[in-house]
């Protein structure tokens, strides 16, 4: 037997707020509130947004790599929506943005078709 990815999960100090800034990053309005645990049907991706006590400690060890048609423009979206940008990476043939979601979680946007 053979295990599955469902959700993925961010700790954060606001699960509301945080989550509608992703419903609106990625076009999604189904959510499921639940207080301290909200939920985006990202279709595919299901994000789920977990209150938590402490901050965050530093870079978090796991993130989401998205991808864009048109990677420059959704930068400069996100960007506009409270996203911070990192910095941009490249190699073999791949090129992507490295930015912060209001809470300082780490993801990571690339061109469409370069993974």
């Amino acid at each position: 037997m053979r295990i599955s990815p469902e959700m993925i999960t961010i700790d954060c100090a606001d699960p509301q707020k945080l989550a509608a800034w992703w419903a609106e990053a990625l076009g999604v309005e189904d959510t499921q509130d639940y207080d301290a645990f909200v939920v985006l049907a990202a279709t595919p991706l299901v994000l789920g947004f977990q209150r938590v006590p402490e901050p965050r400690p530093g870079k978090n060890r796991v993130h989401i790599d998205f991808a864009s048609p048109d990677r420059p423009a959704d930068v400069e979206r996100l960007a506009k929506l409270g996203a911070t940008v990192v910095g941009e990476q490249s190699m073999q043939g791949m090129t992507w943005t490295v930015l912060k979601d209001p809470e300082g979680n780490e993801f990571c946007l690339a061109d469409a078709g370069s993974h």
